[in-house]
């Protein structure tokens, strides 16, 4: 069963349950136990009962388990590219960004009732 999710408006549990269920879906239609699974992703067994249960396990577990499953090639999809596009290189004369830019001072010397008569 694969469960449909709008992850633009979901809830961070609910993403959290959508992924691990997919994960458990894959492991299942490959029919790997759960305890083999565990031992080849070198988790514990009750933190491959929790992604069963949809139930939240740290990042690094999610990894090793994706790595168990052969998965690693769609990591990438998880987060964008950060590098610029190619108008952007365009606009910025073929220079990289190298560091973001500093947060402006917001605070300004004059307050209320300081007016000078």
């Amino acid at each position: 069963m694969t469960h449909k999710i709008d992850f633009s408006t979901a809830s961070s549990e609910s993403i959290i349950d959508t992924l691990c269920k997919r994960l458990d879906e894959i492991r299942l239609s490959r029919n790997i136990s759960q305890a083999d699974l565990a031992k080849e992703a070198g988790v514990s067994r009750s933190t491959m009962t929790r992604l069963a249960d949809g139930k939240a396990i740290s990042l690094d577990s999610f990894v090793r388990v994706m790595t168990a499953l052969r998965l690693t090639d769609h990591l990438a999809a998880l987060l964008p590219d950060p590098s610029i596009r190619p108008i952007e290189r365009v606009q910025l004369e073929g220079t990289e960004r190298q560091r973001a830019s500093a947060k402006k001072d917001e605070t300004s010397e004059w307050t209320w009732g300081d007016s000078q008569t």
